[in-house]
């Protein structure tokens, strides 16, 4: 069997899955933080799963981890992933170490992309999107081929594409980046109120009126049909998926991107024949498709590194 584990900013998923991709155990544990704690993450993540799910770790064939930040996938080292208090970690061979186990890494949204293909099945196209939307926004695409990554690792970087010059300063340092108008993050900021679901809020109080909530509910939805209008033209995927925190939003979110989206196409013949409002799917809230794509990039792990331990 494999064994995948996303792990995110606050919480680790990890599933264990069969041959056939099928999962049999999968538990959720809380993130922690810094070198230490992200390898403990790792080790203590594969351990509970094997109680929890009651299987013997000889049976374990691969570890594939989804994680944010910058990974060189080839070297198993983590760059960057400032939420998780991490600059420069060799995550592959120090848990593997631990575990007596290969341990591959990816990307979280990547990883996520190749779990959502897995979860549509084969025969619902080749080629297809995953646009995360959470704290912050990104893509994976994925073709017959498998992960599209580009020349330099950055394709599918959606969020910082600048689509209104005058718009709110990104992180990244520029201004109007699709991430500012529906990044969670960027909206709490731009909602400034207290509240541990402030998204979520911002919708209710649109519900009640608030003009300022609408407005920034607006941005969401446009901000995201953006995503998926450079997705499609750019990379001309047959679906774009969306996940990520958000989806709990569920139809709220949905049918308002949907809606962003016919109105973009409402003064142009050629978006309207692209039908882009059909176009997109919403994985279901609580989805493992990011630790299903870890446990598939697991899998990957060429059989020559391959041991049978015990």
């Amino acid at each position: 069997m494999r064994i995948g584990l996303d792990i995110g900013g606050t919480k680790t998923d990890a599933v264990a899955i069969t041959v056939d991709d099928e999962i049999i155990g999968r538990i959720r544990r809380t993130t922690g933080h810094g070198d230490d704690e992200i390898v403990a993450d790792v080790v203590e993540g594969v351990r509970e799963l094997q109680a929890d799910a009651e299987f013997d770790l000889a049976e374990v064939r691969s570890v594939g981890v989804g994680i944010p930040g910058l990974v060189d996938a080839a070297s198993g080292r983590v760059l960057h992933a400032v939420n998780l208090g991490v600059e420069s970690l060799e995550l592959a061979r120090l848990a593997r170490a631990e575990l007596g186990i290969p341990v591959a890494l990816e990307n979280d949204v990547n990883a996520a992309a190749l779990g959502a293909a897995a979860l549509r099945g084969a025969d619902v196209g080749t080629s297809m999107a995953y646009l995360n939307l959470g704290t912050g926004v990104a893509a994976g695409i994925v073709t017959e081929d498998g992960l599209w990554r580009g020349a330099r690792g950055t394709a599918g970087e959606v969020g910082h594409i600048s689509v209104d010059p005058a718009g709110r300063v990104c992180t990244c340092g520029q201004r109007g980046c699709i991430e500012t108008l529906c990044g969670g993050g960027a909206l709490a900021r731009a909602w400034g109120r207290r509240g541990s679901l402030p998204v979520r809020d911002i919708f209710d109080a649109a519900d009640g009126g608030d003009t300022e909530a609408m407005l920034l509910r607006a941005d969401l939805a446009r901000g995201a049909a953006a995503a998926v209008r450079v997705l499609i033209l750019s990379a001309d995927v047959e679906t774009v998926v969306i996940g990520g925190g958000l989806t709990a939003l569920g139809d709220r979110l949905g049918d308002g991107i949907r809606r962003a989206l016919i109105a973009d196409a409402a003064g142009s013949p050629f978006l309207r024949s692209l039908h882009l409002d059909e176009r997109i799917e919403l994985l279901p809230s609580g989805s493992p498709a990011a630790a299903l794509g870890a446990a598939l990039v697991g899998a990957l792990v060429p059989e020559e590194e391959i041991v049978i331990h015990g």
